[in-house]
């Protein structure tokens, strides 16, 4: 590595990436999971206090906003993706928080579940911007060998979003309420704050990142068809494996979320006879505890996938994922001791399927394609998503609460077994491409 690559926090970046331009990348970073985490987490306080649905109505309307939410997502990252190698990321990033911001703030105007399920499109539409340019972007902003700090970087920026919208905004309504607002202006007024953290993380992003400098020969090609390009790659069996490694690793965060607090409320107020917002207060604290393990143990994944084979690290996280959540399945009580172990465990395979995923998906593509190869990668992750969350559903309310997870358990061993068996087969694009340059380097001189 020459001694004049510049480095952010121990990473070493590409050509014309600064400093601001990785600030403000690690800022969306924390935004787009503290927002993600919030629409979530605070949709039980959301149909009890604001909308008054009944309680054993949660879980279908729950697995119902995730799956149009995410026929949104399926419908556009993969245009997302490919559109922003024509016309810039920071474009794209900007956008998605925007519509995120949109969605928001009409959120809790909704009348009728059709009417929130609309405004989830929305956010649907907005979040599937801001994800696929922020896997994007760790491949823009860092070098290979940087990779995996980059993106354990970006995994100690998801815990601390994710615990601040869990310990933070989680306990605006009770706060509100003390000062003399009533449950359902209390509810407006927090999602009024998140809305306003969406929008102006929509302006630092058009500020702070990287701007796209055109190349008409390289961008020639329509947005179809670069995310015809993004599903053709599929033939790398390492990119494969990465298009199945998220449609795990994003179920994991929606999961976690949603049924997760769902669980825990409805537990709180149907079995402990606690308020929606005191439920909802001990439901965040737990949950917040898996996100903090996430926090924690971030750098570990990402030092280890530059460390180790990154199929091999990938591997690790998914037998983490299956343990974790199968395990609930034991759980009676979900306010008890074990389930503190169970969710640090949950937290350890959210993060490091997160990390280690998208780290090899950076690692299978080259500058020209990877924001449609992203494209298609996040989209293999909202089909996770979409299809969890039916399946989620539908155990949540008809078998156990633990359904929801058992399910990601057992895709997540699938996944495992698929990636044990293609290990040897994957080769790592980026060295390839770096031994033909320098091979090419060398036939050049002996030229001369």
């Amino acid at each position: 590595m020459s001694k004049t690559a510049k480095k952010y926090l121990g990473i070493y970046t590409t050509h014309g990436v600064h400093g601001w331009n990785m600030s403000t990348f690690y800022i969306t970073c924390v935004a787009t999971i503290l927002l993600g985490t919030f629409i979530n987490a605070f949709q039980p306080y959301l149909f009890s206090q604001i909308m008054g649905i009944s309680p054993d109505q949660h879980g279908s309307i729950t697995g119902t906003l995730n799956f149009w939410g995410e026929m949104a997502i399926i419908a556009t990252v993969g245009l997302w993706g490919a559109l922003s190698d024509k016309v810039g990321r920071k474009l794209i990033m900007s956008v998605g928080f925007l519509l995120i911001g949109i969605a928001l703030y009409l959120y809790p105007h909704a009348e009728s579940v059709t009417q929130l399920i609309l405004y989830r499109m929305i956010y649907g539409v907005g979040i599937a911007a801001a994800t696929c340019m922020i896997v994007t972007l760790v491949g823009d902003y860092a070098k290979d060998e940087s990779r995996g700090k980059a993106a354990g970087l970006q995994g100690v920026c998801n815990g601390i979003g994710a615990v601040t919208a869990l310990f933070l905004l989680l306990r605006l309504p009770a706060v509100f309420q003390a000062q003399g607002q009533t449950a359902v202006e209390a509810g407006f007024t927090t999602y009024n704050i998140a809305a306003a953290i969406a929008i102006i993380v929509a302006i630092l992003s058009a500020i702070g990142l990287k701007a796209h400098v055109r190349d008409e020969m390289q961008h020639k090609d329509s947005t179809f068809k670069k995310a015809i390009e993004g599903i053709k790659a599929a033939k790398d069996q390492g990119i494969a494996l990465a298009y199945g490694a998220s449609f795990v690793s994003r179920a994991n965060l929606t999961i976690v979320g949603a049924f997760m607090t769902l669980w825990l409320s409805n537990y709180g107020t149907g079995e402990m006879g606690m308020t929606a917002g005191d439920a909802l207060k001990k439901a965040g604290i737990i949950v917040a505890i898996a996100q903090g393990c996430a926090l924690l143990f971030a750098p570990f994944f990402g030092i280890l996938t530059d460390k180790i084979n990154r199929v091999s690290a990938l591997l690790i996280a998914l037998f983490i994922s299956f343990a974790g959540y199968t395990s609930t399945y034991l759980i009676s009580d979900p306010f008890g001791g074990w389930m503190i172990l169970v969710v640090v465990v949950i937290g350890l395979g959210e993060i490091g399927g997160i990390i280690t995923s998208g780290v090899l998906i950076a690692q299978q593509t080259n500058d020209q394609n990877r924001g449609a190869v992203i494209g298609i990668f996040n989209l293999s992750g909202a089909i996770g998503i979409l299809v969890s969350s039916i399946a989620g559903g539908y155990l949540f309310d008809h078998w156990e609460q633990s359904g929801p997870f058992v399910f990601v358990g057992f895709c997540a061993l699938i996944v495992f077994i698929w990636g044990f068996i293609v290990k040897d087969k994957i080769i790592n694009r980026q060295e390839q491409s770096q031994a033909e340059d320098a091979k090419n380097l060398e036939t050049d001189k002996a030229a001369i």
